[in-house]
């Protein structure tokens, strides 16, 4: 029987996908068996009237070892 746990991660990047990729990244440095991410919530940080940085909440999904 396995057993997942999930925690919340903000990672931010150029990207929607690079902020997403940055998120997972983090996460797999220091989780083991990542098997998911649930993007919650997309934010787009705007200066000047430019979109300047995305930002990406997202929960992560991992199976806990035996």
């Amino acid at each position: 029987m396995s057993v997942a746990r999930h925690t919340e991660i903000t990672a931010s990047g150029t990207s929607i996908e690079e902020a997403i990729q940055n998120g997972i990244s983090r996460a797999t440095d220091t989780l083991e068996n990542v098997q998911q991410a649930w993007i919650k919530e997309m934010i787009a940080k705007v200066d000047g009237g430019r979109i300047t940085e995305y930002r990406v909440d997202m929960k992560v999904s991992f199976v806990l070892k035996n």
